[in-house]
């Protein structure tokens, strides 16, 4: 007796998914949140052979990308960041009068970003949401997951976790992971107070800037990103200018395939 077309597809659904999902338990790398940062790190890292993996909480990844500013579906990068913007094959078009600053469309770049870092051989799980981190031997050792729709409707459902070497907080404005860290594990990280010290009101040329160099290692296994890494270090906003976001994403793989020897 044939299978029914139905089953066929359920069947190859769950198969194809346990398959990726079991594979990605144990990663090299784990980022959270799917923003920007998080899709060019994604990409360089598994370019370098690094095993990567990204949980997303919302259906869709790209983070603030998508609505350019205040929903006008552009926005801005700087020249120091066009040769990444080449490198995913984004079409972006010089100021006339501010040269060294290029347009481009947004859900045009949110979309090209999420494409590479997967045909790259990163793995992306989106609708999960991260409730806690594995810390053993004064390490942060990866992320106990559940889905997003359990987490919002407070169901009383057990998580599971993910192994990881290296742990990316790329949650953007809030840091959750490396807060989790902070209250939970009673850590101190790699800033000035030993603690998150909270975003600035916006400065673009600062923001830009700090984005960049708050990018690191912030206690042994766990790394920031993007705005996250601003808002660990105490820098300030800068809006919806990109140039930063995708330097930092570059930053911190670069940080990670360091440290792991790849």
């Amino acid at each position: 007796m044939s299978k029914a077309i139905e089953n066929v597809i359920s069947n190859a659904i769950v198969r194809s998914f346990s398959n990726k999902f079991a594979d990605s338990l144990t990663v090299d790398a784990a980022i959270v949140g799917g923003g920007p940062s998080a899709m060019v790190a994604a990409r360089y890292l598994a370019e370098a052979g690094v095993k990567v993996a990204v949980f997303e909480r919302k259906l869709a990844p790209g983070g603030g990308t998508w609505g350019g500013g205040m929903l006008f579906n552009e926005v801005v990068v700087q020249d120091s960041a066009i040769a990444i913007l080449d490198k995913f094959n984004i079409r972006h078009s010089e100021l006339a009068d501010a040269p060294g600053y290029h347009t481009l469309d947004s859900v045009e770049m949110a979309s090209a970003l999420i494409y590479g870092a997967v045909h790259a051989g990163a793995k992306i799980f989106n609708s999960v949401s991260v409730e806690d981190i594995v810390f053993k031997n004064g390490k942060v050792n990866g992320l106990v997951i559940n889905w997003t729709p359990v987490e919002r409707l407070g169901m009383h459902v057990d998580p599971l976790t993910v192994i990881a070497e290296a742990v990316i907080d790329g949650t953007g404005h809030p840091s959750e992971i490396i807060r989790m860290a902070t209250d939970k594990a009673q850590i101190k990280i790699d800033t000035a107070t030993g603690q998150v010290m909270g975003e600035r009101p916006m400065w673009v040329d600062s923001g830009e800037a700090s984005t960049v160099e708050n990018t690191k290692e912030y206690f042994p296994g766990l790394f920031a990103c993007g705005m996250s890494a601003n808002n660990c270090s105490g820098g300030y906003r800068m809006g919806p200018i990109f140039g930063g976001m995708l330097l930092s994403g570059k930053k911190v793989a670069e940080a990670v395939i360091a440290k792991l020897g790849k």
